[in-house]
C-alpha cells in the first residue's frame, strides 16, 4: 500500500513552512499508517529546521510528538488495531534484533530510525511508523494535549527509571520549561520531595502549582548554600551552561547528576565525584514500554503537559512564538 500525504514543509534552513505533498510508498508488513489529528513542536524541531546540528535534510518536514488514529497496519500487526488511538516520539523505528533492541533498550539501539531525521515527520495529514514505536494512547488522557508526552514527558520520566528513584528522594529539576514542567510533576507523583531551579523568578508560583515543594532563584548567589549535600538526583532539562561544579556540591553521596538537555561542553571537578561517589549521566527517550509506563502513570495521576494551541495552517505562527521564547510551556498543533 502507498499513500500520498499532505505536509508542511521547509525548503531551506530557518525558512517558512509551506504546503508540500510526498508519496509514503510501499507501507510494509510491520508498519503502521497513522492519521495525525495532533502534532507538539518541541524546541528539538526548530533545531533541524535551522539545521543547528548538521543533520537536516529539505525539504523539511518537522514534528515527532504525533496522536492520531491507526488508519492501516502490516500483516504482521498484530497488537494493534485500526481506528485505535495512538502516539509516536522521537523514534518511529528500531531494528529489533541488536542486543539493545532484544534487552529492552529500543531507545540506544545504534540503527534506531528518527522521525524527523532522514524522513518527514508529523506536520503532515499522515505518518508511517514501525508498529512497536505506536504507543496506545489510554482513553483517560486528553489526546489533544497528549502529543508533547511522547518526547518531552519521556524523556524526563525515563532518569526516574533508570536511577531508581525512591519517593523518600529529594529530587532537583534545573529549567523549568517545555522539559521541567513535566518533571516537577512525574517527581511530585512519584512522592520524592522537589526543587526548581530557575534564573526566572516569575515561574516560582507556576513551579510550585506544577509540584515543587521549593524554588531556587539560580541568578542568587546564595541560593545554593542552604541546599549544600541534600538532594539525591539533579534533573538539567536546559541546554545552556551553568555551574554545574555547584549543582554537583549539592548532591549527596551517591546522588546523580542526570542531563536531558543539550547544553554544551562542561567541565567539572573529578573529586568532587570521588569524594562522595556522586556521578553524572543522561539519557535518550525511552523504550515503548517505559512510554507506555509514564502515560499509565499520566493517566492515573492526571498528568498532562501545559499546552497552547494553533490549527496546523498556522505552523509558521506557531513556530514564531516558539523562537520567540514565549511558549508557556508546549505548543500543539491541531489538525481541523
Amino acid at each position: 500500500m502507498s499513500t500520498t500525504i499532505k505536509a508542511y514543509a521547509a525548503n531551506a534552513p530557518k525558512a517558512a513552512f509551506e504546503p508540500f505533498e510526498y508519496k509514503a510508498g510501499d507501507l510494509r508488513a510491520d508498519e503502521v499508517l497513522i492519521a495525525v489529528e495532533h502534532c507538539g513542536i518541541c524546541h528539538s524541531d526548530l533545531s533541524m529546521l535551522d539545521n543547528d546540528w548538521g543533520r537536516s535534510a529539505y525539504p523539511f518536514v518537522g514534528g515527532h510528538e504525533v496522536v492520531g488514529t491507526i488508519l492501516w497496519k502490516g500483516e504482521h500487526v498484530s497488537h494493534l488495531q485500526l481506528g485505535q488511538k495512538v502516539g509516536v516520539g522521537w523514534f518511529s523505528g528500531s531494528c529489533m534484533h541488536c542486543r539493545e533492541c532484544m534487552s529492552g533498550h529500543h531507545n540506544r539501539c545504534s540503527h534506531a530510525e528518527e522521525t524527523i531525521v532522514g524522513r518527514h515527520g508529523g506536520f503532515a495529514s499522515h505518518l508511517v511508523a514501525k508498529s512497536e514505536w505506536a504507543i496506545p494512547l489510554p482513553a483517560a488522557l486528553d489526546a489533544t494535549k497528549a502529543g508533547p508526552l511522547f518526547c518531552g514527558g519521556i524523556t524526563v520520566f525515563n532518569p526516574f527509571f533508570i536511577n531508581r528513584v525512591l519517593p523518600t528522594h529529594r529530587v532537583g529539576v534545573v529549567g523549568i520549561g517545555g522539559l521541567g514542567h513535566h518533571a516537577l510533576q512525574f517527581a511530585k507523583a512519584w512522592g520524592c520531595e522537589v526543587t526548581a531551579f530557575s534564573s526566572s523568578a516569575d515561574k516560582e508560583e507556576e513551579a510550585r502549582s506544577m509540584g515543587a515543594h521549593h524554588f531556587v532563584n539560580s541568578r542568587e548567589p546564595d541560593a545554593f548554600k542552604r541546599l549544600r549535600g541534600s538532594l539525591d538526583m539533579i534533573l538539567v532539562t536546559v541546554n545552556v551552561g551553568l555551574d554545574w561544579s555547584a549543582y554537583l556540591n549539592l548532591l549527596r553521596p551517591g546522588g546523580k547528576l542526570h542531563f536531558v538537555g543539550a547544553a554544551p561542553p562542561a567541565e567539572f571537578v573529578p573529586f568532587q565525584l570521588l569524594e562522595a561517589q556522586r556521578s553524572i549521566g543522561g539519557s535518550p527517550m525511552g523504550s515503548p514500554a517505559t512510554c507506555a509506563d509514564m502515560l499509565e502513570f499520566c493517566a492515573r495521576h492526571s498528568i498532562a503537559p501545559v499546552t497552547e494551541h494553533f490549527p496546523m495552517d498556522k505552523i509558521n505562527d506557531a513556530f514564531e512564538h516558539l523562537r520567540s521564547g514565549q511558549a508557556r510551556y508546549r505548543i500543539v498543533l491541531d489538525r481541523q
